[in-house]
């Protein structure tokens, strides 16, 4: 399975990532990658850029080094609503929204059934496209609840790549029962490095053993065909 498009990837304005956006695409291309998403995270998290960044990124090339660069934004869920952290019309400029659950965003040390409908709910928002690492345990969710919701809302979700590694420590069995799930049952997927410094752009390498282990086909995986990527966006050329 080919990812062509790496998700999710962190620049400096995170705060705690350790590369500029041309670092990020520069790596990109060297690695053969035809889009890079670039999603800083939303202004909830200590240390995030200010709303402004976000509005601010129509200054960034469409194309860096012959790659697409996708303009997103890995936003904070911050209540049971499924809110984000950024007002709706900044999510509207952008090509790419992802959303998830972070600690430090004022929804710590609540209960599976409260994040559960928290991301149900994110997940109702025409503007969320994608849900990222669902398989943290510090967030616990009801699989099969979100996993039947992303595909009736037609909304991605992550198999994130640092999950097995660097971050989210216990999130591997989480990951691997999400992705036999959306196998089951059919709900669409993109994978993601989370890169925070450009050596690990396009690093997929455990996210896609997870994804080939449950039999999810390539076709599922909404960043494994560039065309099957802006369709999904909505960014048909």
């Amino acid at each position: 399975m080919r990812i062509v498009a790496d998700m999710h990837t962190h620049t400096i304005s995170s705060g705690h990532a350790y590369s500029t956006v041309n670092e990020l695409a520069a790596e990109a291309a060297r690695k053969g990658l035809l889009a890079l998403a670039i999603t800083d995270h939303g202004p909830a998290l200590p240390g995030a850029p200010h709303i402004y960044h976000f509005g601010a990124m129509r200054f960034i090339p469409e194309t860096i080094c012959g790659v697409r660069i996708l303009r997103g934004i890995e936003a904070n869920i911050i209540d049971r609503r499924g809110t984000l952290d950024l007002p709706e019309h900044y999510l509207r400029r952008l090509d790419f929204v992802m959303a998830g659950l972070h600690e430090g965003c004022g929804f710590d040390g609540e209960d599976s059934a409260t994040y559960t409908e928290a991301v149900v709910n994110a997940m109702e928002n025409p503007l969320v496209k994608a849900v990222s690492h669902p398989g943290n345990p510090l967030f616990p969710l009801d699989s099969e609840a979100v996993v039947t919701a992303a595909r009736r809302t037609g909304t991605a979700l992550e198999i994130n790549n640092t999950s097995f590694s660097i971050s989210r420590k216990g999130s591997r069995p989480n990951c691997e029962r999400l992705a036999e799930l959306i196998a089951r049952l059919g709900a669409p997927l993109v994978i993601g490095s989370d890169a925070h410094i450009a050596q690990m752009v396009g690093v997929f390498d455990d996210a896609v053993a997870a994804v080939t282990a449950a039999g999810i086909p390539a076709t599922q995986v909404v960043n494994a065909s560039l065309e099957r990527l802006l369709r999904f966006l909505g960014l048909e050329e």
